[in-house]
């Protein structure tokens, strides 16, 4: 990866934990889940307002790390409008870049800007755990999300 692109990348991480899109509570959600990072304290709930096999809402709260943070804040981006089955595809494409380095980076428009996160192992589970969260959301699970 150039060094521009990796430049673009930080700065497009940096502006979402900055200013996190899509953050705060979802009045009519229909579907939530919590998740946690026990290993570094990142904390989030994930809302999500699903109609007609269609996420026509999405937000979160919480805290955590820039990485943590950006990533929800684009997840939330990229998924609404989405169908439950293309949030589940988007959300094994986005495991596999960043746990594996698999798949096409063009996929994920710009979701694309954690590619780089794969060199940092112990960040996958920051970038990581917002979408763990909505895969529990989706599925309605009751259980806390944890990335240990």
């Amino acid at each position: 990866m150039s060094d521009d692109l990796r430049d673009l990348y930080q700065e497009v991480i940096l502006d979402h934990n900055r200013r996190p899109r899509n953050f705060g509570p979802l009045s009519d959600a229909n579907r939530h889940a919590v998740g946690h990072n026990p290993l570094c304290g990142d904390r989030i709930q994930v809302h999500l307002r699903v109609e007609d096999g269609r996420v026509q809402g999405i937000r979160f709260e919480g805290a955590g790390c820039a990485i943590s943070t950006a990533s929800a804040s684009l997840m939330t981006e990229a998924l609404r409008g989405k169908t439950v089955e293309e949030a589940h595809t988007l959300f094994h494409g986005f495991h596999e870049l960043v746990t594996r380095g698999e798949g096409d980076p063009a996929d994920l428009g710009k979701l694309a800007v954690f590619t780089g996160v794969r060199e940092f192992p112990i960040r996958v589970k920051c970038a990581t755990l917002a979408w763990h969260t909505l895969e529990a959301a989706l599925a309605q699970k009751d259980q806390p999300v944890s990335t240990e």
